[in-house]
């Protein structure tokens, strides 16, 4: 039976070279792998999912102060039934948060990466919060080196392209579902529109990837395994070598059905101004450039963000 591989990062540092041929070959065939070893402190995630659940256990009115309309729920609060799967007929049943990257705010990205919004009511929100956003970013270029070496680029060649990326860290809220004859999935299938999307706490059931073969493949973590799959900006700048993979929420077919989901993905983005034309390393002969127009990462994420109905 096939199955997502789990590895261990730590092996980066000392087995590397059969680490990322075995990552490289995780993503070429998945799109996704999960990533042990990592070393962020179990405290750090349990502290900021229990800042997540008081959060969305409060009342609706309070959540709704922090939404903030003509956004695209850039930062703070996006309400139940808003973003809809590209395609898809139904919104998705979910509410969500987003803490995005503190910059300057002289930084030339500031126009397009605003402050981020506090919610008073939760005492370590912004220390559990912002601390997991800074564990995940850190991570995701560790990542991203091993992927960078495994098509011949500079181990480093990332690092300048995503330390002021326009990332996002969203808490979601998945509810329990109360009727027999849902429509939704609670998430639709939809491929991630970032460079890789790190996913911590996918050890409740419900996640699933379209395998090449056209089958929903389950994926569930043990221990401490995050979930880290390629989103379409680096699919679209190594040319489809690292494929973007549908994948979607279901409802358990169990009791757990009738319980809420949390989960936390973290988005990483590209810099504003990083272009995402294929790569020389990843055209070739059997693998010619798809691409015949140039785009920026955030004329990409504008363009996505309308088809998802978040702007």
């Amino acid at each position: 039976m096939k199955k997502v591989p789990t590895l261990d990062i730590r092996r980066y540092d000392t087995d590397r070279a059969a680490f990322v041929a075995e990552l490289g070959n995780a993503y070429r065939e998945y799109g996704f792998c999960c990533i042990s070893g990592h070393g962020i402190p179990r405290e750090l995630i349990d502290g900021a999912y229990e800042s997540f659940q008081q959060f969305f256990a409060l009342p609706a009115e309070t959540k709704m102060k922090y939404n903030v309309p003509g956004s695209g729920g850039a930062r703070g609060y996006t309400p139940y039934k808003v973003e809809t799967a590209k395609d898809s007929k139904y919104a998705d049943l979910k509410e969500f948060w987003h803490i995005g990257r503190e910059i300057a705010r002289d930084s030339k990205f500031a126009d397009v990466m605003p402050p981020n919004i506090w919610p008073s009511e939760i005492k370590d929100f912004q220390k559990n919060g912002y601390g997991l956003f800074e564990a995940l970013d850190q991570l995701g270029s560790r990542v991203l080196r091993a992927l960078a070496l495994h098509i011949d680029l500079p181990e480093h060649f990332f690092d300048d392209k995503i330390d002021q990326g326009n990332s996002i860290l969203r808490p979601i809220h998945y509810p329990p579902i109360t009727e027999d004859n849902v429509p939704n999935v609670r998430a639709g299938a939809h491929e991630d529109i970032n460079f890789i999307t790190l996913l911590v706490g996918a050890s409740a059931e419900g996640l699933e990837v379209l395998t090449r073969e056209g089958e929903w493949l389950p994926i569930t973590t043990e221990g401490d395994a995050i979930v880290v799959n390629i989103g379409d900006m680096l699919q679209r700048l190594t040319n489809h070598v690292y494929p973007s993979t549908s994948h979607r929420v279901v409802n358990p077919q169990n009791e757990n059905s009738r319980k809420p989901r949390y989960s936390v993905p973290y988005f990483l983005h590209p810099n504003p101004d990083v272009v995402l034309d294929p790569l020389p390393q990843t055209v070739t002969a059997d693998n010619p450039s798809r691409y015949d127009t140039s785009i920026t990462s955030h004329e990409y994420l504008l363009e996505r963000l309308r088809e998802i109905k978040l702007i």
